[in-house]
């Protein structure tokens, strides 16, 4: 196991715009709908950047099926409003423990060192949503995505 950089951090609330997909594929479904969108509002250059990715499972994979959902978020500026089957969402915020990596494959690993970190932490365990924010989601190539993990914690 390797040692996680780990810094504690609040997030605001933030007004969103969320995209769903559901499949035994569930993110690119989601991706493709979010960029789709952007790119008809003239956003997508500033995605990632000037607009923060933010994802998790919605609901989480089960045994016995391959399918399960998983939700984007894009904090878009005011007065972007979601069209089609995207909708709005009003995230209340919290305080989180996050730590950054690189390449897709290694998702499953940090979250796991991320979970025993704060099992080890004087930090307890929180109600809020797991995040996983895309630092580049335009990269077309999975091993160059950077991750910020946010788990949810409280003292």
């Amino acid at each position: 196991m390797s040692k996680l950089d780990v810094r504690i951090e609040t997030l605001p609330p933030m007004r969103v715009i969320s995209a769903y997909g559901f499949g035994p594929q569930p993110e690119g479904i989601a991706a493709d709908k979010m960029s789709a969108f952007l790119k008809a509002k003239g956003l997508l250059a500033g995605y990632g950047s000037a607009i923060p990715h933010y994802g998790f499972n919605n609901p989480n994979p089960s045994s016995g099926s391959p399918n399960y959902g998983y939700e984007i978020w894009a904090l878009t500026p005011p007065g972007v409003e979601p069209e089609g089957d995207l909708r709005l969402v009003q995230f209340s915020g919290g305080l989180y423990a996050v730590t950054r990596f690189e390449n897709l494959e290694n998702i499953g690993r940090v979250w796991a060192e991320l979970v025993k970190w704060r099992e080890n932490s004087p930090y307890q365990e929180a109600c809020h949503q797991w995040l996983e924010h895309l630092l580049n989601p335009l990269e077309p190539d999975m091993t160059k995505y950077v991750f910020e993990l946010y788990l949810p914690i409280k003292e």
